[in-house]
């Protein structure tokens, strides 16, 4: 009998030249190598995207698995060693959706001790309650598989991520910071523009260039104000505010008339961006246009993009009341989320997280702050018949690779809410009310 199911997901493991490359490769290892010598009945669920498979463009179909196993014989050996005293299962993921399509996979998986359950979804019986894994990419229109198991039903993310995150592992070596290998840490997918012009003009950009340009987009809120007071005085409508500029920045000898120059370059550069605002404006919106028929980008800020998830997960909860906790990945943000009387588990990425900062002055563009969260999520029997989900998280050091720049024009961002470190969920025949309790210890 099982005492403990182990879950995590959205490994990402493998990929063309620089997405071979495994951050966390020495973590795993250790964290397999715990549940061998753990004294425990248990099994380790990986929930989806275990593998980059799409990620793989110069081999095809099972040949993948090859070249897996020679880029990471450690990983597979502590699997196979692992797999010796605790059961290990895995479901496809979008990423590695293959798996679900070639029967081969089950029999090259099983050599390493790995169970392939090549269904959407998969259960577990903890307790008297029941737990629903399954991936969540069906719930994500850019990565739902239309019809699971034929192998050619690849959604829209499977030709962005041949044509775009395989390329960009290609080409990361070549940049000055091999930053392009981290594409797969961006989420959603419609933040790579961003993410890449950020990158660009932290990283990339010509120094003496970058450097040149800064004072201008610093100043450029300033360059917007003195457009509006320049404005002012020449209408005739107010003069004292140019008055104002004037002397005190005479007040400042060299330094205000640099000041001036500066602001006078703004206004400049302010007047040139007006007279092609128009134009630009109907070319990026008639861009964005296209990019929402092909559902690239939301309609607007109205639905959490979480909100169908729980749906999902209301909708396993109504079809099976014995159900107490759904399990999902895909978003790479983990969570617990209380859902009538029930628990939804988001367990995460082992991937870097990247954050979005937005600069506190100017027009620079946003800074992306990148840290790690390997965790996992550990499921019991609870007193009463219950479900136990204990949050764990393993240490490892933040990259700290922001520039110098990047910390300068910025504040760090807020860390996301916390995950409670055990939550105890009631089985069904005692849930009446609030059936979820919180402890942490």
């Amino acid at each position: 009998m099982t005492d403990a199911y182990y879950l995590v997901s959205d490994l990402h493991i493998g990929g063309d030249e620089q997405l071979r490359h495994v951050d966390f490769r020495e973590e795993l290892i250790d964290f397999l190598r715990e549940l061998e010598h753990s004294d425990e009945e248990a099994e380790l669920l990986i929930n989806g995207d275990a593998f980059g498979l799409w990620e793989f463009t110069e081999v095809e179909g099972p040949e993948k698995f090859d070249a897996l196993v020679a880029d990471y014989p450690d990983l597979f050996a502590q699997l196979r060693a692992t797999g010796e005293r605790v059961s290990i299962t895995l479901i496809p993921g979008n990423h590695d959706y293959e798996l679900a399509a070639y029967e081969e996979y089950v029999d090259r998986l099983a050599e390493y001790n790995v169970t392939l359950d090549q269904s959407v979804s998969l259960t577990r019986e903890v307790g008297d309650a029941v737990v629903h894994v399954e991936h969540g990419m069906q719930e994500d229109p850019n990565n739902r598989i239309p019809d699971f198991g034929n192998p050619y039903a690849n959604p829209p993310g499977y030709f962005v991520n041949r044509q775009i995150t395989s390329r960009a592992g290609r080409l990361s070596g070549r940049g000055k910071y091999n930053w392009l290998r981290d594409i797969q840490a961006v989420t959603p997918m419609t933040q790579i523009p961003d993410w890449l012009m950020s990158n660009y003009f932290y990283r990339e950009m010509s120094a003496w260039l970058r450097f040149a340009v800064v004072p201008f987009l610093l100043l450029f809120n300033a360059g917007v104000l003195s457009v509006g007071i320049f404005a002012l005085d020449v209408t005739g409508i107010w003069s004292l505010p140019m008055r104002v500029v004037e002397d005190v920045l005479g007040l400042f000898g060299p330094v205000g008339r640099l000041a001036d120059f500066l602001l006078a370059a703004n206004l400049v550069i302010v007047g040139l961006l007006l007279v092609v605002s128009v134009p630009l404006y109907v070319f990026f919106r008639d861009v964005r246009k296209t990019l929402r028929r092909f559902g690239l980008v939301r309609e607007g800020p109205g639905e959490d993009p979480v909100e169908k998830y729980l749906d999902r997960a209301r909708e396993v909860f109504r079809a099976d009341p014995a159900v107490a906790v759904y399990v999902y990945g895909h978003t790479h943000r983990p969570s617990t989320t209380e859902v009538n009387d029930r628990l939804v588990v988001n367990t995460g990425t082992w991937l870097k997280r990247l954050h979005r900062a937005e600069p506190v002055v100017g027009v620079l563009p946003p800074v992306y702050y990148s840290s790690f969260r390997l965790n996992y999520f550990r499921l019991t029997a609870a007193d009463g018949g219950g479900v136990r989900v204990e949050y764990e998280v393993i240490d490892k050091p933040d990259p700290n690779d922001e520039t110098l720049l990047e910390r300068l024009v910025t504040r760090q961002p807020t860390q996301p809410p916390a995950i409670p470190e055990r939550t105890v969920v009631d089985p069904p025949r005692e849930r009446e009310g609030s059936a979820v309790t919180v402890d942490d210890e």
